[in-house]
């Protein structure tokens, strides 16, 4: 979303520099979250590869119901909306999931049982 600079702060040094600082430091955070999410997803791929070499189902509702529990705590103690987090994991789990379906297809093992979710 876009909007106009309409006030005079804008053209003050130090709200730009402010804003160049805090700029900054989001642009640090979005790098963090990328390289953190890549480990996790390392991870990812190795339990599918696990999974699809015992013929284990790429998902797993119990563990999903759990990690969402804890995620949402996590969130609240953070002061981040709950809602927000539990999105934010389903969203991830919903790729992991994709990525062990095809890990289990590419071996061999089919679906695994049709299982919709997994966290790990």
């Amino acid at each position: 979303m876009t909007t106009s600079n309409t006030g005079t702060g804008a053209d003050e040094p130090a709200v730009r520099e402010e804003l160049a600082r805090l700029r900054d430091s989001i642009d640090n955070i979005d790098a963090a979250v990328v390289h953190m999410l890549a480990e996790r997803f390392k991870c990812t791929q190795q339990v599918g590869h696990l999974k699809a070499r015992h013929r284990l189902p790429p998902a797993d509702p119990a563990r999903e119901a759990r990690q969402i529990a804890r995620l949402r705590a996590l969130a609240e103690s953070a002061k981040l909306d709950p809602a927000f987090a539990e999105k934010f994991l389903n969203f991830i789990v919903a790729e992991v999931i994709h990525h062990h379906e095809r890990i289990a297809e590419s071996n061999g093992g089919g679906d695994g049982g049709g299982a919709v979710r997994a966290s790990d």
